[in-house]
């Protein structure tokens, strides 16, 4: 009697469907509302950051975990960040009948306090807001890192690409690719002379000071490591790496060049 009393009322204190939450478009959530990447943008949105079994791929505010699962069927180890325990719980159900758990993981946590450092692609569906308070985050990943996020502009940076679903989408129906630049603010040691930088994100503007003190005016831009600027005619192509730049330049200086930073 007391063994069937007991299990009785395990009975009633265990849920009979533990399973059974299912969001709803539009949900509200901690910093966002839950609204799914549709599967073919999701797709898109992959193939646009050419996501290989190589990355490391990250979602922030990751929901049922479609973007992070999506990246493990390519073969790539994915991390999803969501703050809703239901929707963690329901996402790690998802990689498990989706047969890649090994490779799509969920943690409930904070976007803005999620340790990103490692991801080499970021796959998004966020806000301005939200996207706006992540780029000092964005800014420490290394250059070339790959952001692609649905629909919604990071302000102040230029997108590399973008791509949109077609067919009858009306909304939430493009992905934008961006790309971490290179960090290249401050003086470098041309043989031209000394080049001193200000940088707004990919857009560059500056001066060349000549030996003999003359001085000319430098725009350029920085897409993730790569970076091009111009002095008067010359045209200056390379890539950045660390303290130093070099590559080819074109116009009455032509040929391999090289820059030191000036420390």
């Amino acid at each position: 009697m007391a063994r069937t009393l007991l299990l009785a009322l395990l009975a009633f204190c265990i849920p009979a469907h533990p399973q059974s939450f299912e969001p709803y478009e539009g949900q509200p959530g901690k910093d966002v509302v839950w609204v799914p990447t549709r599967p073919a943008l999701a797709e898109m949105m992959l193939d646009l950051a050419s996501i290989t079994p190589r990355d490391f791929v990250m979602d922030l505010g990751s929901g049922d975990g479609r973007l992070v699962i999506a990246a493990a069927k390519r073969g790539a180890r994915a991390l999803g960040v969501e703050y809703e325990q239901e929707m963690v719980s329901l996402a790690r159900r998802n990689a498990a009948a989706a047969g890649v758990a090994d490779r799509a993981q969920f943690i409930q946590g904070d976007m803005f306090q999620a340790d990103i450092s490692k991801a080499t692609a970021l796959v998004l569906f966020l806000l301005p807001t939200n996207l706006n308070r992540l780029v000092p985050k964005f800014l420490e990943l290394p250059a070339g890192t790959r952001i692609v996020n649905n629909t919604y502009h990071i302000d102040g940076w230029d997108e590399e690409r973008s791509v949109e679903t077609s067919g009858e989408c009306v909304s939430w129906c493009t992905a934008l690719l961006y790309l971490v630049p290179a960090k290249v603010a401050g003086g470098w040691r041309l043989p031209a002379g000394e080049l001193y930088l200000t940088q707004e994100i990919q857009r560059l503007s500056g001066t060349l000071v000549a030996p003999g003190g003359g001085r000319t005016p430098v725009e350029g831009r920085v897409t993730g490591e790569r970076i091009r600027f111009v002095l008067s005619s010359d045209v200056y192509t390379g890539r950045v790496r660390g303290n130093e730049m070099s590559g080819e330049a074109s116009g009455a200086y032509s040929g391999f060049w090289k820059a030191a930073r000036i420390k």
